[in-house]
């Protein structure tokens, strides 16, 4: 008796699923329109899919030409008008020495038109390097580095950081009417810049970013009004700075206004 109420109950809490009832006309009429369409779609790809009868290109062209970008976008123009991958086109043009942006577009009904942008040298990197207006570095064996760029040097695996600080610099100091002639940063990570006017600047290893600050607060005026009387400003001192003047003499560090506390403290060893 015993055994037959638990089949009972085993009975009871066995559910059946009920799977939904779909007539196959539909599956085979769904199946039909997705073949249909692509079918479509591939038969109009091939009627349209003219051959490119044509390349416009528009660009400054200082350091690039026409016909190189033209050979790094030959082998997708041997495809169809539609079929042509543009991304491809986009990425083997912008791959080029010199260019920094490209974008490339269709023109109906055969025409493939690209548009490229050169990229602007802001600062020479090592013997031949050249970086960008964003510290990148797009060229490592220039044949021609420009005289008036900005030099920048450092260790090979630091040239992030040297490129960083050098915009950061120069975005202070463009507005007090300073620039940088080079930046320096040596294999025992210390600092050195040398400003267009010929000061040199010596931030060392230790509180870069403090001593810099100091340097816009403090030093940076004093340099803009005197700087055919300063050799360097050396800003290794853990309370302060001190200047070398071109004479020897000078008006005494004491004389100079400032906010911060008088300086030549004892240099600390960077």
């Amino acid at each position: 008796m015993k055994r037959k109420q638990a089949n009972r109950r085993k009975q009871q809490k066995v559910s059946r699923i009920k799977w939904p009832h779909i007539p196959m006309a539909r599956i085979f009429g769904v199946a039909a329109a997705s073949a249909f369409v692509y079918m479509t779609y591939h038969f109009a790809t091939v009627l349209l899919d003219t051959p490119i009868n044509s390349v416009t290109i528009d660009g400054p062209f200082q350091r690039v030409t026409a016909l190189q970008i033209e050979e790094a976008m030959s082998d997708e123009l041997d495809a169809g008008f539609l079929t042509a991958r543009l991304t491809r086109i986009q990425k083997e043009i912008v791959a080029l020495p010199w260019i920094d942006r490209a974008t490339v577009t269709r023109e109906w009904p055969s025409r493939i038109h690209v548009s490229v942008t050169e990229q602007i040298p802001a600062a020479a990197w090592g013997e031949r390097g050249l970086l960008n207006t964003r510290g990148e570095l797009f060229v490592t064996d220039a044949r021609h580095v420009p005289a008036e760029l900005p030099h920048l040097s450092g260790p090979e695996e630091r040239a992030d950081d040297v490129a960083r600080r050098y915009i950061f610099l120069r975005e202070h100091l463009i507005p007090i009417g300073l620039n940088i002639r080079s930046l320096n940063l040596d294999a025992r990570g210390a600092w050195r810049l040398v400003l267009q006017n010929g000061v040199e600047v010596r931030l060392g290893r230790k509180d870069v970013d403090s001593r810099t600050d100091l340097f816009f607060d403090v030093v940076a005026n004093l340099v803009t009004s005197r700087a055919a009387e300063i050799d360097f400003v050396d800003m290794r001192y853990s309370n302060g700075f001190s200047i070398g003047w071109k004479s020897g003499e000078g008006a005494p560090l004491e004389d100079v206004s400032m906010e911060k506390p008088k300086m030549l403290a004892a240099r600390e060893s960077d």
